[in-house]
C-alpha cells in the first residue's frame, strides 16, 4: 500500500505526524510525503517537522504565497508530475486548505483514490475558501474520515454515504501524545513574562478577517479594550495586511503582546494556560475545547458547532462590543463531553485503509 500524503500548512503537519507514525509500524505501508510549501515561514513549516518528528518530505514544491488560483495551479502542475512518477495507491489529504484541494484534484485527474482526513465539516458559508475546498474535496474522495457525528450528517445531506467513517479527530491524538512534552520543554511563558490564566490568546488569519480592513480594525479595537493582556502571534499574512491597511499603531498597544508565529509546543503551552482564547482558526477552536479553555470565535459561523452547543465556544464575529461583552460574560461550563473521540483516530484510519 503506497500512500502519497499532501501537506502544506501548519495544521496539516500536526495531523500528519500521527498517521505517519502509525504507518511506520505497518509492514505493507509505504508513505511518500509531499510538502507544497503553502506555509513557507520556518516557524510555520520546517520547525513543525522537527518538533513533531515527521519524516523529512520526499518532495518540496515551494509554491509560496499567491492568489488562490495561481497557488492551486502551481500545485496541480507539480503534484500531477509527482503522482505520475510515484504511482501511489492512495492520495491522502487533510483539512481544507488550497493544498488539500490541489492534492485531491490532481489525484482525481489521474484516477487515484483519495482519502480525506477531517471530512464533512461545514460552516455553510461558501464565501470562505476553506468551505469551498472542503466541499469539493469531499465530493472527490473515496474515503471520508469524519471527526464527529455532525460531520457524518453533513455528508449525508449532500448525498454522500459511501466510504464515510466516523473516526474521531486526529488532533485529539496529537494533543494526548504531545501535551505533557510540550509543557515540559516550552519556556514560552517565562520568555513572555506571562502568568497562567492572567492573559488571553488570540490568532487571526482567515481571509474574511484579514482581507477586510473594516473587520480587521474592529477586531484589533476590541483586543485593545480587553482587561487582560492579549498575546497575539502574528500570521505572516495578517502582519502584511495590518501594515498594508495602516493599522500597525493598533497592535503597538500596552494591552497587546505580538509575537512571531509560535512553534507547536509553545502554542500548546500558551493556549493551555490562557484564560480565554479568541480566534478565527478552526484548529484552535478545537484545541481550546480539548484543553478546557473557553473560546471566543471571531467569525459569524463555525464548522465546529458542537463546541458552541456545549457552551465552551461562543461566536462573536468582528463586532467590538460583542467581542468584549462575550469575553466578560464567559463562564466555564460544568460539563465537558468527549466530542472528538478516544485518541485512537490514526490507528482507525490506517486500519480502514489497509482493509480496503
Amino acid at each position: 500500500m503506497k500512500i502519497l500524503t499532501v501537506v502544506g500548512a501548519r495544521p496539516q503537519f500536526i495531523k500528519a505526524c500521527m498517521i505517519s507514525d502509525v504507518l511506520k509500524t505497518r509492514a505493507n505501508a509505504d508513505e511518500v510525503i509531499v510538502h507544497t510549501g503553502q506555509h513557507y515561514d520556518d516557524n510555520m513549516s520546517s520547525v513543525f517537522f522537527k518538533q513533531l518528528e515527521l519524516p523529512k518530505p520526499d518532495h518540496y514544491l515551494g509554491v509560496g504565497s499567491a492568489s488562490p488560483g495561481k497557488q492551486i495551479g502551481r500545485m496541480l502542475e507539480k503534484l500531477e508530475r509527482i503522482m505520475v512518477s510515484v504511482r501511489p495507491d492512495i492520495v491522502l489529504v487533510y483539512g481544507d486548505t488550497n493544498s488539500t484541494l490541489a492534492g485531491s484534484f490532481a489525484a482525481a485527474n489521474l484516477h487515484i483514490p483519495i482519502a480525506h482526513v477531517e471530512a464533512g465539516l461545514r460552516s455553510f458559508n461558501k464565501k470562505m475558501p476553506e468551505e469551498r475546498n472542503r466541499i469539493l474535496t469531499d465530493h472527490l474522495s473515496d474515503w471520508l474520515f469524519c471527526p464527529t457525528p455532525a460531520a457524518v450528517k453533513n455528508l449525508g445531506r449532500e448525498g454522500i454515504h459511501r466510504g464515510v467513517y466516523q473516526t474521531g479527530d486526529i488532533m485529539y491524538d496529537v494533543l494526548l501524545h504531545f501535551k505533557s512534552r510540550a509543557l515540559q520543554q516550552s519556556n514560552i511563558l517565562k520568555e513572555l513574562s506571562l502568568s497562567p490564566k492572567h492573559y488571553d490568546l488570540t490568532t487571526i488569519h482567515r481571509a474574511e478577517n484579514t482581507d477586510d480592513p473594516g473587520r480587521l480594525k474592529a477586531i484589533l479595537k476590541a483586543l485593545q479594550q480587553l482587561k487582560r493582556k492579549v498575546v497575539f502571534p502574528l500570521h505572516p499574512r495578517t502582519k502584511q495586511k495590518i501594515q498594508a491597511f495602516g493599522l500597525t499603531h493598533m497592535i503597538n498597544h500596552p494591552s497587546i503582546k505580538t509575537t512571531k508565529p509560535l512553534r507547536y509546543f509553545d502554542l500548546i503551552t500558551i493556549a493551555s494556560e490562557a484564560n480565554t482564547i479568541l480566534t478565527d482558526s478552526g484548529g484552535l477552536q478545537k484545541e481550546s475545547y480539548m484543553l478546557k479553555v473557553p473560546c471566543v470565535t471571531l467569525r459569524d459561523e463555525t464548522e465546529w458547532t458542537e463546541t458552541v452547543e456545549t457552551g465552551w465556544n461562543h461566536l462573536a464575529g468582528a463586532d467590538p462590543k460583542k467581542i468584549i461583552h462575550t469575553v466578560q460574560a464567559l463562564k466555564i461550563p460544568q460539563v465537558h463531553p468527549p466530542l472528538f473521540g478516544d485518541g485512537k483516530t490514526a490507528e482507525k484510519i490506517c486500519t480502514i485503509l489497509e482493509r480496503s
